[in-house]
């Protein structure tokens, strides 16, 4: 210590101990680090992020690592989870990712890899390592049909060779989380889909029905701001292996570590995103929103709900929008008409159970200032209700799923419409010529009864031709496509087939569809079909996912609200909902997979997920 130093602090009255410049601070030897080291590199970091609790990085401690490999040794009769780990994301994370923990367990992991420091190289073999975890913590909603969390049980009932290392991201919606979110609205102007702010659960199950992975949303989450909160929805793997979703006002982008990569408000002239987020070939995003403000003609401005598409790049700005009340016919009532007013999608109210919409109710409304995600016509009501978009790149088109017009649409870039896969009745003159023909498998017509509302196989006997009804996705098999022949997936859901609702609530059923549409003479034939000899068991009255999958060639089907029913008399739910994953063989009668989950309350949608994808 210099002496004019000491004199400051003498004079000052206070007595100080200032250590010898020789010393570094932390003592002789540096700054002390005393992490528990298990292997021959560094640390073990869990949930690095702090949204993926079931992973953990081992961290490289300074060496250079390539050649990694990663198994988690599996519970006795459990599935082994097993991956090569790409250099640039050993860098990424600063060590080896780790992915696949059961929770409450202490793993045992082993890896394989080169390290390398001052020149000189050493390959490690299998070495082990140990990984305690905790529990699921995902809060509950409160919903009585949630009895467990995630789920209460989940049965394995099939899964066949080939089959076996598959896993499943599983997205539902338990319902409003005590009283948490839907707390606010939108007014002004009126309008809008806000309510749609309840709690999600998102997790990856093995095809032992084990947890290998939960996002950890209450960290994304604040119940106090509207911005930020939401119904998870829209998820998709990129081919990145990255994840994509929306909430809220939100859309965003995370690999499966928990690292964000963006997350982001959606433009402001945008509001309420729900139900899906397409990654377009060229790297730019389609949302499905809503306008923030539109002018209607009665003069009102009023938000909309869940008919618009909005294209933005990967920097978030927007690039293109299709206003979807401009493009199609907001007024045409046929199927809201017909639609079970207990379950509009997430919408469930039991109380309405059986009931519909007459000319009179539509025209009573439509002369008042009832706005907002309410099944009706005109914009700034819940109209269209589109549930998945899905890009064309052979044409540069969006193919849309509208629930509430029981329709697949293709649309191009100009915002004219291609084709409507859909029941012809009801569709004004400027969209006939876009109708498509049912035709067999011959290429003969079928002839289907009331303006093709009713088609041979409308009642439930096998074969035939039917439309989809109020379906879920409808997504564009790419593998098989080319510009004139296009194949489509879709989740028939099933309510209001036929424009009419059944004598009998048990006489309603599902249907994982696959079309193949002649884009050149308009017309669509049926190739696949799954879910009739099901009945009601299978019957999602709302969500749900029909998708098709390259790696094995496959169909995956997610009955997401299966054997969720009404009794009409009582007015209320006489089933709850026990979702379903069935994964088939391309063009096979009985699934492959099949693994039913119960006491979770609403499933939404499921799909593989590809570890190469992810850590390549």
């Amino acid at each position: 210590m210099s002496k004019i130093v000491s004199n400051v602090l003498l004079a000052s009255g206070v007595v100080v101990m200032i250590p010898s410049v020789s010393l570094a601070i932390g003592g002789p030897s540096g700054a002390s680090i005393n992490w528990e080291i298990q292997g021959k590199i560094g640390a073990i970091k869990i949930n690095p992020y702090g949204l993926s609790p079931l992973s953990a990085v081992i961290m490289d401690g300074g060496h250079k690592l390539k050649d990694v490999s990663v198994t988690i040794v599996p519970k006795p009769n459990g599935q082994i989870i097993s991956y090569k780990v790409n250099p640039s994301k050993i860098k990424t994370y600063g060590g080896i990712p780790i992915f696949g923990l059961y929770p409450s367990y202490l793993n045992t992991v082993k890896v394989s890899y080169t390290k390398t420091a001052f020149g000189k190289s050493e390959k490690v073999v299998d070495e082990v390592y140990k990984i305690a975890t905790g529990g699921v913590n995902i809060e509950p909603s409160g919903s009585i049909m949630q009895r467990g969390v995630p789920f209460e049980k989940v049965e394995v009932i099939k899964v066949d060779k080939g089959f076996e290392d598959r896993l499943y991201l599983v997205n539902n919606v338990p319902g409003k989380q005590s009283g948490k979110g839907s707390q606010a609205v939108w007014n002004n102007p009126a309008g809008g889909a806000m309510e749609w702010d309840e709690n999600s659960n998102v997790f990856i199950v093995d095809t032992k029905g084990e947890i290998r992975w939960y996002l950890d949303s209450d960290k994304l989450m604040d119940w106090d701001n509207i911005y930020n909160r939401g119904i998870m929805m829209g998820f998709r793997q990129n081919t990145d292996g990255t994840l994509t979703w929306g909430f809220g006002q939100k859309y965003v982008k995370y690999d499966l570590m928990g690292r964000e990569i963006f997350n982001r408000l959606l433009p402001s002239s945008y509001i309420d995103f729900s139900h899906s987020m397409d990654n377009m070939q060229n790297g730019n995003y389609l949302l499905r929103v809503a306008s923030a403000n539109v002018k209607r003609p009665d003069d009102k401005n009023v938000r909309s709900v869940r008919d618009v598409i909005v294209e933005v790049d990967k920097n978030g700005n927007v690039v293109d929008e299709w206003r979807l009340f401009e493009i199609l016919d907001p007024y045409r009532a046929n199927i809201i008409k017909t639609l079970d007013q207990g379950a509009v999608c997430l919408n469930i109210d039991t109380s309405k159970a059986g009931v519909t919409l007459s000319d009179e109710d539509l025209a009573k409304m439509d002369t008042s200032d009832s706005f907002g995600d309410i099944a009706g016509t005109g914009v700034g009501r819940n109209w269209a209700h589109v549930n998945s978009v899905d890009y064309d790149p052979s044409d540069d088109s969006i193919i849309i799923s509208s629930r509430h017009q029981s329709a697949i649409i293709k649309i191009g870039r100009d915002k004219k419409v291609k084709w409507i896969l859909g029941a012809h009745k009801g569709w004004g003159e400027k969209y006939k010529k876009a109708l498509l023909q049912p035709v067999d498998k011959n290429g003969k017509k079928i002839v289907c009864e009331d303006e093709y509302s009713k088609c041979p196989g409308y009642e439930n006997e096998e074969g035939g031709f039917d439309f989809t009804w109020t379906q879920h996705t409808a997504f564009r098999v790419d593998e098989k496509s080319d510009k004139r022949y296009i194949y489509i997936t879709a989740f028939d859901n099933g309510d209001a087939r036929g424009i009419e609702q059944p004598a009998f609530a048990s006489m309603k059923y599902s249907r994982a569809v696959v079309y193949k549409i002649d884009q050149k003479n308009k017309t669509v034939e049926q190739i696949w079909e799954y879910g009739k000899q099901r009945g009601s068991e299978w019957f999602s009255p709302v969500t749900s996912l029909t998708e098709y999958h390259k790696d094995k060639n496959s169909i995956m089907v997610y009955s997401a609200t299966a054997g969720m029913s009404f009794d009409l008399s009582k007015g209320a739910a006489v089933g709850e909902p026990r979702p379903e994953i069935d994964e088939f063989k391309w063009g096979a009668e009985e699934p492959s997979v099949q693994i039913r989950f119960s006491g979770t309350s609403i499933g939404y949608q499921a799909m593989p997920i590809d570890l190469e994808k992810a850590f390549k």
